[in-house]
């Protein structure tokens, strides 16, 4: 089982079964690619294995980033699947990183690839539990279509169940209609929401337990 609750604070997350995977909804400029980082090293520091894919930042700063926030761990595990039309980056995959490029954040045959073979990669080298942050959801929507997209998590989403990983996906509330942001839910086992509240930032989780948690400060 996976821990989530040293980064939210709620029982809702103390105990989440391998193979989950857990959208984190809400608008722009509420954190939500931080929540979803902080999920990730704090795995990190528990040993465990973890792979971003990016739709917006190039690889070089998403290993930056996660190395800064992961400072400290001795044997990090680290996939990174670079989705920027570039395509192209000075990083190789060697001492425990593993760096795959995707044409565009619509190429979401190429992405899966490059998931399965992170995945693959993680687990030659022992990482048999980990998670798995995929950033954004929203970009891939300017893409291609809600229904490609939901079957593509979906899918995604019984890749991660066989590989016993966690996934957490990002998605920006603002910029989708509500039948839009019905479809793609349906897609996850769980539900992350944040919103501003008075007091800062809040979030709450639904679909883990029988029912949503109250809104808690993040």
């Amino acid at each position: 089982m996976y821990d989530l609750s040293d980064v939210l604070d709620t029982d809702a997350v103390s105990s989440v079964r391998p193979g989950t995977s857990v959208l984190i909804a809400g608008p722009a400029m509420t954190g939500k690619e931080n929540l979803a980082k902080d999920i990730l090293a704090d795995g990190s520091r528990r040993g465990e294995g973890a792979l971003v894919v990016s739709t917006s930042d190039g690889a070089e700063n998403v290993v930056a980033d996660y190395r800064e926030r992961a400072a400290g761990i001795d044997n990090l595990q680290l996939g990174v699947v670079d989705c920027r039309a570039e395509g192209s980056s000075s990083l190789e995959s060697r001492d425990g990183l593993y760096v795959h490029h995707v044409s565009s954040p619509g190429d979401l045959t190429g992405i899966g690839i490059g998931i399965t073979k992170a995945l693959e990669s993680l687990h030659g080298a022992g990482a048999d539990r980990g998670r798995m942050a995929l950033m954004s959801l929203s970009t891939m929507l300017t893409y291609t279509d809600r229904e490609t997209v939901f079957k593509f998590c979906h899918v995604l989403s019984s890749r991660l169940d066989a590989a016993g990983y966690l996934g957490v996906f990002t998605i920006d509330t603002g910029a989708h209609d509500e039948q839009t942001l019905q479809v793609i839910k349906q897609a996850f086992d769980g539900l992350v929401e944040i919103r501003d509240g008075d007091a800062g930032r809040e979030a709450r989780v639904l679909g883990l337990t029988d029912g949503p948690t109250t809104w808690a400060a993040l």
